[in-house]
């Protein structure tokens, strides 16, 4: 939605359509790249991969790549709804960041890496949020990635809707993930 608004891609979007111009992956392909790196870096940070992790990494990159060759998502040149497009997209995100997170699954790779941060800076979500995005934002434009009046809007404001829908779902920030190592264990029999 908020690729298709065609204000400005969202942060991790500048940063994959900067790198597809020096890879020869899909956009979506570049999602599970970018993940699988960030999935490491939020490992180091102490937020280890969980089975909702490694899910995320890989759908969602596919599933880019599905709807954007399906169009499934109009696309309008009535600034109306552009903006609705972009701040759906928006809501969207922060909504569906809690509903998978919230079974402790694990977290996909980039909110892994936005919960590490959170509990080791013990800062608030929309802050470290905001700092990845607007980090992120950076190296995607400094790749040639495309930016927009939509990019600013979605790079400053996706931490509170993140942070909205973890309050209004009763989301605990400190709650700890079953991992791959906890979920094979349990697989097993044993206590995870």
């Amino acid at each position: 939605m908020t690729l298709y608004a065609d204000l400005g891609m969202a942060p991790w979007s500048v940063l994959q359509v900067g790198l597809t111009k020096y890879t020869p992956l899909t956009f979506g392909q570049v999602s599970q790249v970018v993940g699988l790196a960030v999935l490491i870096l939020g490992w180091l940070l102490g937020f280890p991969p969980g089975f909702g992790t490694v899910m995320n990494m890989y759908f969602v990159g596919y599933f880019m790549d599905l709807i954007m060759a399906w169009g499934l998502i109009p696309r309008s040149g009535s600034l109306p709804v552009q903006l609705a497009l972009l701040m759906g997209g928006i809501m969207v995100l922060g909504a569906a960041s809690f509903m998978y997170m919230n079974p402790r699954l694990g977290a996909g790779p980039r909110d892994g890496l936005m919960m590490g941060l959170v509990q080791r800076l013990g800062r608030p979500v929309y802050q470290v949020r905001g700092v990845i995005e607007v980090t992120v934002l950076v190296l995607g434009y400094l790749l040639g990635g495309p930016v927009g009046v939509g990019t600013l809007i979605t790079a400053f404001t996706t931490g509170y809707a993140v942070q909205l829908a973890f309050r209004l779902g009763g989301y605990d920030k400190d709650a700890k993930h079953m991992d791959l190592y906890g979920l094979v264990r349990y697989l097993r029999g044993s206590e995870p």
